[in-house]
């Protein structure tokens, strides 16, 4: 696995961590800061590199939407399955127009193990850019 899922990951989790938390937890401050770094070391090491991956997503899949920072478009929270897959809600990543459909509930999702982005519509999910 290379070190940009690494991160994707550790973010992920630590957002899992997170919302197993009530804010009167002891520990709460302590996880949300650290997952806060994480997601700015992140997008200071990674940040340049996604958002130029995400910008020609967005030209030719939503143009009328903004390019976020790349963590905006991790999924909150995924399952693997037991084959190895993914799964993630319909409210995860980032909601975009989609150029095919502006008034669809298209959405932009970045996922790790391999880094891609997906673009999830009412017709289906696609993948619109995977590394290579």
């Amino acid at each position: 696995m290379n070190t940009i899922d690494e991160a994707m990951i550790a973010i992920l989790e630590k957002r899992l961590e997170l919302s197993k938390l009530n804010y009167s937890d002891d520990t709460y401050d302590d996880v949300e800061e650290m997952l806060h770094d994480l997601e700015d070391d992140f997008n200071e090491k990674y940040g340049d590199q996604l958002e130029d991956i995400l910008e020609k997503v967005h030209l030719k899949h939503c143009p009328e939407s903004d390019v976020l920072l790349p963590t905006a478009y991790l999924a909150k929270k995924f399952v693997e399955t037991e084959d190895g897959e993914i799964e993630i809600g319909k409210k995860e990543g980032v909601e975009v127009e989609w150029i095919a459909d502006p008034v669809a509930n298209a959405r932009l999702v970045l996922l790790p193990a391999p880094t891609r982005v997906l673009l999830m519509t009412p017709k289906g999910i696609e993948i619109v850019w995977e590394a290579k």
